[in-house]
């Protein structure tokens, strides 16, 4: 999130941060939204039980702030059938693989470089891709490659995908501001 934020603010990146939303209270991002003066709000099962009562919530604050495209960076709860409809094909998430390969339910972080390492590709990478129903299934918007050094560990291995997120993702929302790039989805 900081990466995007960072690019909008020094002119790299021609969008507008509009609105940050975490489940966590006491989460990073929201103090940095904070810190950079975007509006940010706390909508999780704790402050919405229901969970047809979070997705609207969610999808209302999107529409308040007239967020055009949803950017995940971090947020890894499911979006409700509300949200989902009306960002659909404008819902973007990141995965640290070139998906499909090692993605999925239970497939983030760790787990990712763990299955990459032992399946002995000597490529990952890294997709940005719109996000639908299921974990990791959206169509695919961009993907770049990671190489995969003899002696990687799970930690070199991150590291060096999330380097490389930060400025793809940045890349690929360029793409998508400059015209380069269509999402589909509802307007």
């Amino acid at each position: 999130m900081q990466a995007i934020i960072d690019a909008c603010n020094d002119g790299r990146l021609s969008a507008e941060p509009c609105v940050v939303i975490s489940n966590n209270p006491d989460s990073p991002a929201l103090q940095r939204a904070e810190k950079e003066g975007i509006p940010r709000y706390h909508l999780s099962a704790t402050t919405h039980p229901l969970p047809e009562d979070l997705d609207e919530r969610i999808r209302a604050v999107l529409r308040e702030h007239s967020v055009d495209i949803v950017i995940l960076a971090g947020y890894m709860k499911r979006r409700g059938p509300k949200t989902l409809d009306a960002y659909r094909g404008r819902l973007l998430n990141i995965h640290p693989a070139l998906l499909p390969k090692y993605g999925g339910k239970g497939m983030y972080g760790r787990r990712v470089h763990e299955a990459v390492l032992a399946s002995g590709d000597r490529i990952t990478g890294v997709t940005v891709h719109v996000i639908d129903e299921e974990y990791d299934t959206g169509p695919i918007v961009a993907q770049c490659e990671v190489e995969v050094r003899p002696g990687d560990t799970v930690e070199t291995l991150s590291e060096r995908v999330l380097e490389r997120e930060h400025s793809f993702y940045v890349e690929t929302l360029q793409r998508i501001a400059a015209g380069q790039l269509k999402l589909g989805g509802n307007r």
